[in-house]
């Protein structure tokens, strides 16, 4: 049978409700409204009543509830609660603080309905359902592994500055040493001019001295 009521209600206030069969499931879901307005915090819960489980989502002071039955387990009717309160939020935002009470059912009733039929028939909710947790994990790892490459690319940056260092100050080596070379060059060029005119002096000497 899968998903048989819903309703939407902010605190106690019922603003939206659908029912595909006749049962005692409002006047139920107003007795767990009215147990769960004790509380403030967000939570998740389940309350079975006969052959059925009520499940209640509550975010942010709105509570979005549903009965079902017992073979549809857990995780077909929350997936039903996230999809209506996404819905619900998207489509009424701000208004919903001051909505008094029923004032959306006329139009949202006919998008728990339709919800409610391609949860309770569709066999690819559940995995639709199943396969957004697997998209969310892979979006984790995305992010997790994005933050890592941004981390190398940081790393990779002071690489790409250590290696612009090293070029430049091997540029200014190759330089200096360039510079040391010629001057040597024209030390040792001065060395032998100087050398050979001594030398020239000398056997100029030496043959003077023997003509004369």
């Amino acid at each position: 049978m899968g998903i048989l009521y819903g309703m939407v209600a902010r605190g106690q206030v019922v603003l939206a409700e659908f029912s595909a069969t006749q049962t005692n499931a409002s006047t139920v879901a107003r007795q767990i409204l009215e147990k769960m307005s004790q509380g403030k915090n967000d939570s998740n819960s389940s309350f079975s009543h006969d052959r059925y489980i009520f499940h209640v989502k509550r975010t942010d002071g709105l509570t979005v509830l549903c009965m079902a039955d017992d073979a549809s387990g857990r995780r077909i009717p929350f997936a039903f609660l996230e999809e209506i309160h996404q819905k619900f939020v998207k489509t009424y935002g701000r208004a919903i603080q001051s909505a008094s009470g029923y004032a959306m059912n006329e139009e949202f009733s006919r998008v728990m309905s339709q919800q409610m039929e391609h949860f309770s028939t569709d066999p690819n909710a559940d995995r639709l359902n199943r396969l957004k947790g697997e998209m969310s994990q892979v979006r984790s790892v995305m992010i997790d592994n994005i933050e890592k490459v941004l981390e190398r690319g940081d790393r990779l940056e002071l690489l790409v500055e250590k290696a612009s260092t090293m070029q430049g100050n091997s540029l200014r080596f190759k330089k200096q040493s360039r510079r040391y070379k010629n001057a040597m060059w024209w030390s040792n060029c001065k060395i032998t001019v100087t050398l050979i005119l001594l030398l020239s002096l000398i056997i100029a000497y030496i043959l003077f001295a023997f003509v004369f």
